[in-house]
């Protein structure tokens, strides 16, 4: 029985484990991977205290911070379910089940698929999710980002030294990413931008060799070696059936990072909370660790 079991390592999950690491409460950190989106970030010139730091650099360091505490830690390990029994918090997971007093849920969120034909055929075989970790592998050759936000904007940039040609695929009439980013994008000769455009089709033999994209009643083949899809994120959030979320299916939470439910307690960016960046996860991290400590002593569990 663990006084805590927080699911997820990215910038919130790792800021609540050392805040309760540091309240000396026994806690269970269990995570598919650690670093969240911050891992996968391009250059992050807005965490404070680092001018300009890589979005892996700054997942290593926070990764290096954990470690140097006595914690409990379970990685390439899923939860399945989490759910409230009496006065504990059961966690099931791939591989075995886990009882604690209380739960820290900040699992985060994961890239939204296009859900269009031949993703899944050609998923690492020349389309990704991840600029920053597969970038490099594109050297030299024609790229399709698809998004507008400041995922796809941030990607384009990443690949100007990279790529040779860019073509941003955009459903929407304008992009909806920071001004900074777009006016970067928009000045850059390598990078074609392709608005109110939807792709309905990924298209290869053994890798990807081309796109099919739809501008109104105008189809036509783009051909492009690689394609990276940067529309949104997902939360990860359908383990736990009971407590409220949003229509978007982030876990609803008050000020205090408590759920509908006693006990079990989120952060970061599978929550409501607004603005999905990395300074406000691991923000949201320290708070929930604090209230669950504040919670088990008040409960007479601690």
């Amino acid at each position: 029985m663990f006084d805590v079991i927080i699911v997820g390592a990215g910038p919130a999950g790792i800021t609540a484990a050392i805040y309760a690491a540091r309240k000396k409460i026994s806690l269970l950190v269990i995570s598919k991977d650690i670093g969240g989106q911050a891992a996968l970030s391009g250059d992050v010139e807005n965490y404070t205290g680092y001018q300009f730091i890589s979005g892996p650099e700054l997942a290593f360091k926070f990764e290096e911070h954990l470690r140097k505490f006595d914690i409990g830690l379970k990685e390439n390990e899923a939860v399945e379910e989490i759910k409230k029994i009496n006065n504990s918090i059961q966690v099931k997971t791939d591989k075995g089940f886990y009882e604690a007093r209380a739960v820290i849920v900040a699992s985060g969120k994961r890239s939204r698929e296009l859900g269009v034909p031949g993703e899944k055929e050609f998923k690492n075989h020349g389309l990704t999710y991840c600029a920053t970790c597969d970038g490099p592998i594109f050297s030299g050759k024609d790229v399709a980002v698809i998004g507008g936000g400041n995922s796809a904007l941030d990607a384009a940039i990443q690949l100007i030294k990279i790529a040779n040609k860019i073509h941003i695929i955009n459903i929407t009439s304008d992009f909806t990413g920071d001004q900074v980013m777009r006016d970067i994008v928009t000045a850059n000769q390598k990078i074609t931008v392709l608005h109110n455009t939807q792709v309905t089709a990924i298209e290869g033999s053994k890798a990807v060799t081309e796109i099919k994209i739809k501008n109104g009643n105008k189809e036509e083949i783009l051909p492009v070696e690689g394609v990276f899809v940067e529309i949104g994120l997902i939360p990860n959030s359908e383990f736990i059936k009971d407590v409220e979320k949003n229509k978007l299916g982030e876990i609803k939470v008050n000020s205090y990072n408590e759920t509908s439910i006693p006990g079990i307690f989120a952060a970061g960016d599978v929550t409501d909370v607004p603005e999905k960046q990395i300074v406000i996860a691991a923000g949201e991290g320290s708070k929930a660790a604090l209230t669950v400590f504040r919670y088990l002593i008040h409960n007479q569990v601690s």
